[in-house]
């Protein structure tokens, strides 16, 4: 069967609907970075979007990876799960699968008391890399405003390292593909887009100029469809309710 458009964004739609699309104000979750990719192959269409940080009722950060799809391959079963609960999962979420990554190592760099970054810390391991813990004046310079300094919260270091070293805490080219069909290729790949806040009700994919253009490039394959005439909005500064919960 062909890709249609109208198809893929109600695919989004319904999983706004669902709670299992991207909320880049989620009050859970202390945002620090996001990236979308799309993937096509004949008849076949998929598109992930990654959002790292951190949230206070997770001990480490993470970046979540969304995969909307056409046919969703080796989907991550929850261990312990039977027949019924895969049923169940499989009718709940027939196109679109979540996974999740840590590429911060645990460690003495972290208080497991209240949310903060050691004082005592020296470096933090990141994807097996020794990274050193910033100074204040670093912060400042990348326009991380603390929220209670000296003191530094542990989001407030995912911000800093989601510019330092991007691509060492969003996800991997093979990590992004894990819920994909083995014959899809990449065609587009966006650092920053507009998206839409879906805590509204009547914001959703498929009113978004960003993602009915995404939608228009699954479908066709041609790339040059995506012409947006809005600023993008996925930097967490324009997200400020994210981790206020």
């Amino acid at each position: 069967m062909a890709i249609q458009a109208g198809q893929i964004l109600a695919v989004l739609d319904r999983c706004c609907d669902n709670y299992t699309f991207p909320m880049l104000d989620n009050g859970y979750v202390y945002l620090a970075a996001t990236r979308l990719s799309l993937y096509r192959a004949e008849e076949e269409w998929a598109m992930v979007i990654e959002t790292f940080g951190y949230s206070p009722r997770s001990f480490l950060p993470d970046t979540c990876i969304y995969t909307f799809a056409s046919t969703i391959f080796d989907r991550d079963i929850p261990a312990g799960y039977g027949p019924k609960e895969i049923s169940n999962l499989l009718a709940l979420n027939p196109n679109n699968d979540m996974r999740f990554v840590f590429p911060l190592e645990p460690g003495d760099w972290q208080e497991a008391s209240d949310f903060a970054v050691s004082e005592k810390a020296a470096e933090v391991i990141v994807r097996g890399q020794k990274r050193p813990i910033p100074s204040l004046e670093r912060y400042a310079q990348q326009e991380i405003t603390l929220e209670n300094p000296p003191r530094v919260q542990v989001y407030e270091l995912c911000r800093f390292l989601a510019n330092d070293v991007r691509d060492l805490v969003l996800a991997t080219a093979d990590e992004r593909r894990k819920s994909l069909m083995p014959a899809m290729v990449q065609i587009l790949q966006l650092e920053e887009w507009h998206h839409p806040d879906v805590v509204e009700n009547d914001a959703r994919p498929s009113g978004s100029e960003t993602f009915q253009q995404l939608a228009q490039i699954l479908m066709t394959g041609d790339k040059e469809l995506y012409r947006p005439s809005q600023l993008p909005n996925t930097h967490w500064r324009n997200w400020p309710d994210g981790g206020s919960l």
